[in-house]
């Protein structure tokens, strides 16, 4: 399965372009939130995205609220909003956490995450919208400021492919924690084989 991945466009038409052209040959989009810039354009950005005419899966970023990206994705074919929800595609099975990016410890991520199961034969891909804490993506100068929950969830769950984004000053980044692949795709985008 071929998997254009991207995060933080903030209603960039450039960057979406760069992703429309990545996203041609692939069989999934993902998108790690921060569609909007505050909610602004929202709704005629996720239109755009919906008429790459590939399967998107996306979660909101701190820009958007959980109920309006989830009530505009009701309406287009194409895009499956995957806060706080599991979704299956063949033996790949996709968890997404929207929202936040700020905290260091997220509860409720760590209480969702406890319930996600999966098979022995199956493949996970986890995305959320802020970085883990302590690995390559989540650097701003000298510290690291990503959220632990979720390199506890990453060492939990072991991905086999972890998105994120809200860090602007690491896209285009990638990283491992263990066998997990980890990267922040940026609003360009980045293409992934599983």
């Amino acid at each position: 399965m071929k998997i254009v991945a991207f995060a933080d466009p903030h209603a960039s038409l450039t960057a979406l372009k760069e992703v429309e052209k990545k996203a041609k040959d692939a069989d999934l989009i993902l998108c790690a939130g921060d569609i909007s810039i505050f909610e602004q354009y929202l709704e005629q950005f996720l239109e755009r995205i919906n008429k790459m005419g590939k399967p998107v899966l996306l979660i909101h970023g701190n820009h958007e609220t959980e109920e309006l990206t989830e009530t505009l994705c009701q309406g287009l074919k194409n895009l499956t909003f995957i806060h706080k929800k599991i979704h299956k595609i063949n033996n790949c099975v996709f968890v997404g956490f929207g929202g936040g990016g700020f905290g260091q410890v997220d509860r409720e991520f760590e209480n969702y995450i406890k319930k996600v199961k999966i098979k022995p034969d199956e493949k996970l891909i986890l995305m959320t919208h802020g970085p883990p804490y302590g690995t390559k993506l989540d650097i701003i100068g000298k510290g690291h400021y990503g959220c632990k929950s979720y390199t506890n969830g990453i060492k939990l769950l072991k991905p086999i492919l972890y998105i994120c984004g809200h860090f602007h000053e690491t896209f285009e980044t990638k990283d491992k924690l263990g066998h997990s692949i980890l990267a922040n795709p940026g609003p360009k985008g980045m293409v992934f084989e599983i």
